[in-house]
């Protein structure tokens, strides 16, 4: 098992960035003196003779699109390495861990897995067959500096688009998990409210190593950088004493904006460029369901307070909700819209519709038993049915405009007014004349060139 590729580590997809949910494990590995191979599937083809080659192969899917494509990739290997020990890790495995095992996998582990992927590696090397697993961790890692020598460059991943240039973006983590209960999140029916930190030499070690292959951006992986805000400012700090000229991103929560609202203009002064935070709705009634723990008048006070600091605010949003309204609708883009938003939100999130996985709090949820359905096995989802039938013909008409213009990298000015047309229409109302697109040699909002996927 000590030998190079006996372990292969497999990323397939991780919101177009390098992926941690390889450079972590392979540090882990590293450290006990293995020699992992890696492939990221996001930007390069599956290599046959890595697969073939390798005794385990450790399948990343910490997303929901990584889970669909990570089950391909467990057929495919399975098929090249009928007595590999396949394995798949990270949060969306641990909600589908059950249907991993019943269709291949040998082990399924989610939350702080690298611990437990390096006590399976040592199992198998001691016994050879028969290992099997699935869980969750939660338990405090001591950290390594993530091993990035094996991935792709940088240049093959989402850039920074700022100011008329593009820039590498190294991504990275300073904690993981989250202390909060958001229904429709993936995370806390994993880590039960639980986050931990990351030393923060190795983040910036971690940080270190970006630049030094050529990232002048740094994008703060974290679920929610300000879960610690000490932790997240000392970081913060830590960066910008050691390169000045380094910009970042970091997400939070509304509530957190509005609580640590005095630190964000130091956050701005050492470097912050925008906040992405997921808004997901202004409906007071939507918000309460989802325990969002924010209110509508809450976000327009964090927009006030992110744009006072110097930095931009990118919100996300879950458009269509069996408890969204057409009015609901069409408010979000009004304000959009109105506080001149357009060019700070991908036009894909304009089409999202709650995903309710396997193990959602959401589930169990009273609000939302009157609207669920079947769960969908082999796509890892419960279908739901909203209440107004226009709402649901709206999500797929929306959902085609803005797969469209994504791949006709289309202005986002042109696809939302075509989303706006669309709800107009869908509420009884004369399409209203298209609105002059601005021009593209604008100033536009700092963004990252890889729209917002789950």
């Amino acid at each position: 098992m000590k030998s190079a590729g006996a372990i292969l580590l497999v990323a397939c997809y991780e919101l177009g960035h390098q992926p941690l949910g390889v450079a972590w494990p392979a540090a882990f590995l590293e450290r006990a003196g293995y020699h992992p191979a890696v492939l990221d599937l996001a930007v390069e083809p599956l290599d046959e003779e890595k697969v073939r080659r390798a005794r385990v192969i450790l399948i990343s899917v910490p997303m929901h699109t990584a889970l669909r494509l990570g089950t391909g990739v467990l057929a495919r290997a399975r098929a090249l390495n009928p007595s590999a020990h396949i394995g798949l890790y990270g949060l969306y495995a641990a909600l589908n861990a059950d249907y991993l095992r019943a269709h291949g996998a040998d082990f399924v582990v989610g939350g702080e897995t690298e611990g437990a992927l390096v006590e399976l590696v040592s199992a198998v090397e001691g016994h050879g067959a028969g290992v099997t697993a699935q869980g969750v961790r939660r338990e405090r890692l001591q950290f390594p500096v993530p091993s990035r020598r094996a991935l792709p460059p940088l240049a093959k991943y989402a850039q920074l688009e700022h100011d008329g240039r593009r820039h590498l973006v190294g991504y990275v983590e300073a904690s993981r998990g989250c202390r909060h209960q958001c229904r429709h999140c993936p995370i806390p029916p994993v880590y039960g409210g639980r986050f931990f930190v990351v030393d923060r030499a190795v983040v910036q070690a971690d940080i270190r190593q970006a630049v030094a292959a050529g990232a002048s951006h740094i994008t703060f992986g974290d679920p929610d950088f300000l879960n610690g805000p000490g932790h997240a400012l000392a970081v913060a700090h830590a960066l910008h004493a050691e390169f000045p000229g380094v910009t970042f991103d970091f997400t939070a929560k509304v509530e957190h904006l509005l609580r640590h609202r005095q630190r964000l203009p130091e956050l701005a002064e050492l470097g912050g460029l925008f906040v992405v935070s997921a808004v997901e709705s202004l409906s007071d009634h939507v918000l309460a369901v989802l325990d969002k723990g924010h209110t509508r008048a809450d976000v327009f006070e964090a927009l006030r307070a992110v744009r006072g600091a110097g930095m931009v605010l990118r919100p996300t949003w879950v458009a269509f909700t069996p408890w969204t309204t057409l009015d609901d609708y069409r408010d979000m883009l009004h304000f959009i819209d109105g506080e001149d938003l357009v060019d700070a939100v991908d036009p894909v999130q304009l089409g999202i519709r709650l995903l309710v996985p396997p193990g959602s709090l959401l589930v169990e949820s009273p609000a939302m038993r009157p609207y669920l359905g079947e769960l969908v096995p082999g796509d890892f989802y419960y279908r739901w049915t909203h209440p107004d039938p226009r709402m649901d013909a709206l999500g797929a008409e929306v959902a085609a405009v803005v797969a469209a213009g994504a791949q006709a990298d289309e202005d986002a000015w042109i696809t939302f007014d075509r989303v706006r047309r669309l709800a107009d229409t869908a509420a009884g109302l004369p399409p209203r004349e298209s609105s002059p697109t601005p021009s593209p040699a604008r100033q536009r909002a700092p963004r990252l060139t890889e729209p917002w996927f789950c």
